[in-house]
């Protein structure tokens, strides 16, 4: 399909630099499987979930991924800031650089220094590989010292869209994390999870609204922008992703019973899509997952998708067309920019009922 179709005009000022507070008071729309629309708050899940539905969310956990650094090439020094998107190894990680322009393989970048552990005070990596903005970084330690080390200097690595208009604020460690997160690993939150509290979960599941979890680390490649002008030219990137034995046998039990399984997030949506790629049925999963949901996916698991608003030709705004419809999809972003929600990862909210098949 064409990337042009997937292209829509955004104000500006529909771009939410922070959160609402508290996170359940956002707006959300809910968009039914006939494609009609109704405007609720987050809180009304309470009311539109039923007895039996699972909610499953995404309990990855944000590390501080941004990191400000010096090269070192000779006598010389340049300032550059990185975004680490993947783990490859112990010690390996690839980043977005800015500006990629200032570094070659063979540079040492040091990153600033921290009093407050000493065998910490200087975090140093080697540039191993530079492709199109994306840098191998060899660092000096490895494993959990390395995680130990990244978590003292590393910043909350808000989105370009964000960070592009405002500077990183204290607020953001908390704000930019699910209440849920549990497993370190993700570089960039599953948004939609940013609207629940621990008082929503527990009076949903004091309805008999079973909450599962699962866990995908999300990578910063989500943010990248399309330079196909097919969806079929598109290389997706690879995820990491768990779905547990007890989890699929909870899940498909509700399912069998009658209960809606309802994904809080695309990437909760990706992964169980993901699980059930093999056989149509939820299975046990442990591995990468570059799946890419376009229309005329046919889905397996999920019954209702939980998730904010996305870009324009974006790879979740083509995910969301393919649950829902694009033609519903695009009145849907009609209806949300002209009753001013709040757009992408800070933003409000929107509930998609599978399209009626």
């Amino acid at each position: 399909m064409k990337v042009d179709l997937f292209d829509f005009e955004l104000p500006e000022d529909r771009i939410a630099l922070h959160p609402v507070s508290p996170r359940d008071s956002a707006k959300m729309l809910v968009v039914a499987g006939n494609g009609a629309l109704s405007d609720r708050v987050v809180t009304d899940l309470e009311t539109i979930l039923r007895a039996g539905d699972v909610l499953v969310v995404n309990d990855t956990r944000v590390i501080p991924a941004e990191l400000r650094g010096t090269r070192h090439r000779g006598a010389f020094a340049a300032s550059v800031s990185f975004n680490l998107h993947k783990r490859v190894d112990g010690n390996t990680w690839l980043a977005f650089a800015r500006p990629a322009k200032r570094l070659k393989a063979g540079d040492r970048v040091v990153f600033g220094a921290t009093s407050e552990v000493c065998m910490l005070d200087e975090l140093a990596a080697s540039v191993k590989a530079v492709e199109d903005g994306q840098v191998t970084l060899a660092f000096d330690f490895s494993d959990a010292v390395l995680d130990e080390a990244i978590k003292a200097r590393g910043a909350m690595p808000l989105p370009p869209y964000i960070g592009a208009k405002r500077d990183i604020e204290e607020r953001d460690k908390t704000d930019y994390q699910t209440v849920y997160a549990e497993h370190d690993g993700a570089v960039a939150a599953p948004t939609a999870g940013l609207h629940f509290t621990p008082e929503l979960l527990e009076r949903l599941e004091g309805r008999g609204i079973a909450i599962e979890h699962v866990t995908l680390h999300v990578g910063a490649g989500t943010f990248l922008p399309m330079k196909a002008d097919d969806t079929e030219d598109h290389t997706m990137h690879a995820e990491w992703g768990v779905v547990s034995p007890e989890t699929v046998e909870r899940i498909n039990a509700a399912k069998a019973a009658g209960g809606r399984i309802v994904a809080v997030g695309t990437t909760s949506l990706r992964l169980l899509e993901s699980a059930a790629r093999k056989t149509g049925a939820l299975e046990p999963f442990a591995d990468e997952t570059d799946i890419f949901i376009t229309p005329g996916f046919t889905f397996g698991v999920v019954d209702v998708l939980m998730t904010n608003f996305h870009l324009p030709r974006s790879t979740l705004f083509m995910l969301v067309s393919a649950f829902s419809g694009l033609e519903t999809m695009h009145k849907a972003y009609k209806h949300a920019i002209d009753h001013h929600y709040r757009f992408y990862s800070y933003g409000d909210s929107s509930l998609l009922f599978r399209a009626d098949r």
